[in-house]
């Protein structure tokens, strides 16, 4: 799964400790979803779409192989 989280992240100055801490999660979660080691669940999605005040599709991309 492709996301955008890097690009949306530098349009707001956000840095990945800052969006961890608005969502409740660690920032090495925020670096491996960056870097698609994982993929988060459907709230956490959610989370970080809100933060964004995006929507989720914005935010991510299924790939041919997801």
């Amino acid at each position: 799964m492709k996301n955008t989280i890097k690009v949306e992240r530098a349009k707001q100055n956000i840095t990945q400790q800052e969006l961890a801490d608005l969502v409740g999660v660690s920032r090495q979660t925020i670096n491996s979803i960056e870097s698609g080691r994982y993929v988060p669940s459907t709230t956490l999605s959610l989370k970080i779409s809100d933060v964004f005040k995006t929507s989720v599709n914005e935010i991510f991309t299924l790939e041919n192989e997801d």
